[in-house]
């Protein structure tokens, strides 16, 4: 098995104490250096805060990394050419023994390998808008109706066709569940006028859905809705303003594949003067504490 669990982790798996998951890519590609240092940090002390151990999954040297510590945190925060990994090239980096930040997808896929159940990330991938011509769909998607891991989120990034991807989600049998919330959130935002599928308004209720929605054999994982605090956000109708014109230079470029998102978020950053980025670092914090609640109550049921 190409898999190596920190000690740490390790214990507190054989333990039956909560777990809680966090990606890479937000260090690699979603943050310019020290942010991404200084938010990879940040999760970790708020999954802490909270009673869980947290658990950064990336590939270094030809193997997956569940749990890394401070001194592989920053390298990884300003190391070169770090390939953005999903499903399809997980197996190329380990096989050729090269450096990757996993996405949803790929962090699912490690998290399941070693037995964690809870995940914490900003915004899931989904259908980019104009994808009825591209096919441009994140894998995170299909991932979400094939692994049991429960994705703590802000709802899917709003640079995406929203609507679809929400459709997406109920055509694969994805759970999508708002916390406390009525609506959908836009990653940014609190709102994005669309319907929350379901609704549960604490974290011991999800833990009993996720126990539930397993115990049942239902495959894949679910989506668990966190809005971005309300002093944080930035409204919809503001950022529907940034993200055009981000996504219309994008176009413009020819930027296509894994390029669009990281150079769209990076063009947002840019056009709000960095609040985008702020906003990202208070919803990704806000996740990482649901998260670890969740995980702390899950442990207490799951069998």
């Amino acid at each position: 098995m190409h898999l190596k669990i920190d000690p740490e982790v390790r214990r507190a798996l054989q333990g039956k104490r909560p777990v809680v998951a966090l990606e890479s890519t937000i260090i690699a590609h979603g943050m310019p250096y020290p942010e991404n240092l200084a938010t990879a940090r940040s999760l970790e002390s708020q999954v802490r805060a909270a009673g869980a151990v947290p658990a950064t999954i990336a590939v270094i040297g030809g193997v997956i990394c569940v749990g890394l510590s401070d001194k592989e945190l920053e390298w990884l925060a300003g190391a070169k050419n770090v390939l953005k990994l999903s499903r399809n090239d997980l197996p190329y980096a380990i096989a050729t023994q090269k450096i990757g930040a996993t996405t949803v997808a790929a962090t699912m896929i490690a998290a399941h390998l070693a037995g964690i159940r809870v995940f914490a990330t900003g915004g899931i991938g989904g259908v980019h808008r104009g994808a009825e011509t591209t096919f441009d769909i994140s894998a995170d998607l299909e991932e979400l109706a094939r692994t049991p891991v429960a994705v703590v989120c802000a709802g899917a990034k709003a640079i995406l066709d929203l609507p679809k991807t929400l459709e997406y989600l109920e055509t694969r049998g994805v759970p999508v569940i708002g916390y406390g919330a009525d609506e959908f959130p836009a990653f940014w935002s609190r709102q994005s006028g669309l319907k929350a599928p379901l609704r549960l308004d604490t974290p011991a209720e999800i833990a009993r859905f996720l126990e539930v929605k397993w115990s049942l054999n239902l495959s894949g994982g679910a989506v668990i809705c966190n809005p971005v605090p309300a002093g944080d956000e930035i409204p919809f109708p503001e950022m529907r303003t940034f993200i055009d014109s981000a996504v219309d230079e994008a176009e413009r470029y020819g930027i296509k594949g894994k390029a669009v998102t990281p150079y769209i978020l990076a063009r947002i950053v840019e056009l709000t003067g960095g609040r985008s980025l702020r906003t990202n670092m208070a919803l990704a914090q806000n996740n990482a504490r649901l998260a670890a609640e969740i995980a702390s109550h899950f442990v207490t049921i799951a069998p």
